[in-house]
């Protein structure tokens, strides 16, 4: 299989190169290739003639889309309708990544995908407006949502993952405040990677929730990231109104894999499972 990856060298981007180092895969980089600029990218897409094309990049400083939402729209929801124009008009399978954050947290359950969007934040109103462009423009794609992503390769639009941020801090001896009220499942880049490379051999498409299983705080999170590393510092549980960030997060944002278990796709591990396997193989077992 042909397949082009944008944002090859991101987090997600840098471990479906690796899972699709069986097939023909094409890295697409930025700043060569950038998704807002319709005609370059429409024509190095013809010529590549790529049957996939796996869209990784985003605007997902959310912090910075509340200042910036003219930036925030064009990477998140104006580029991702050229390139489902182009899918259209040149005939690959446009697979484009969304967020937990187009959900509010009110329903205080896991989300299955036919559960009705309502953001909170700009960032999540530019990533549902890219859905409904995939959604209105293509019968054929797979649009996967996703939720506390960490990986290998960190996060090239943020400069780092959650984890590594965290393994920092404690290194440097920083204070270690975490929000204790949002609730979330944790993510690895590389297992999305390998169930996302099952899923495009496959003609289910349509919208899918992608993540590991179960679910935690992000304090949670960050205590068993040290429990595993072997380390205890002071760890200091906060609510989000302490950290007055200027977007508001959903307080619960915990997707449920349905569609991709009613179709029998290989299961995620629990978070716990792959938040370990990701600490060994970064070498932060003490």
């Amino acid at each position: 299989m042909k397949v082009a990856v944008i944002g090859a060298d991101g987090q997600l981007g840098s471990d479906l190169m690796k899972t699709l180092c069986r097939d023909d895969a094409i890295p697409l980089f930025y700043p060569d290739f950038d998704i807002t600029r319709p005609e370059e990218t429409r024509q190095t897409l013809g010529r590549l003639g790529a049957e996939v094309v796996i869209n990784t990049a985003a605007f997902h400083r959310v912090d910075e889309c509340e200042d910036n939402p003219a930036m925030s729209f064009l990477v998140n929801s104006v580029a991702v309708r050229n390139l489902a124009l182009a899918a259209r008009d040149l005939g690959f399978v446009l697979v484009h990544f969304s967020t937990d954050y187009v959900f509010d947290g009110r329903k205080g359950s896991p989300y299955v995908e036919e559960d009705p969007p309502h953001p909170l934040n700009v960032y999540g109103v530019s990533k549902l407006a890219g859905e409904f462009f995939v959604r209105n423009i293509l019968e054929k794609y797979f649009l996967i949502r996703t939720c506390g992503l960490y990986g290998e390769a960190s996060s090239r639009e943020k400069g780092y993952n959650f984890v590594d941020r965290i393994v920092a801090l404690e290194k440097e001896g920083k204070p270690l405040r975490v929000v204790n009220d949002q609730w979330v499942t944790p993510t690895s880049s590389a297992e999305l990677a390998q169930r996302v490379s099952e899923l495009i051999r496959t003609p289910n498409y349509g919208l899918f929730h992608m993540t590991n299983e179960g679910q935690c705080t992000w304090y949670e999170f960050a205590r068993e990231i040290f429990r595993l590393t072997g380390k205890d510092p002071r760890l200091e549980p906060v609510d989000s109104l302490n950290l007055k960030a200027r977007a508001q997060r959903p307080l619960y944002s915990v997707l449920e894999n349905r569609r991709a278990k009613s179709f029998g796709l290989t299961g995620f591990s629990p978070w716990q499972e792959a938040l370990k396997a990701y600490i060994e193989k970064k070498g932060y077992v003490s």
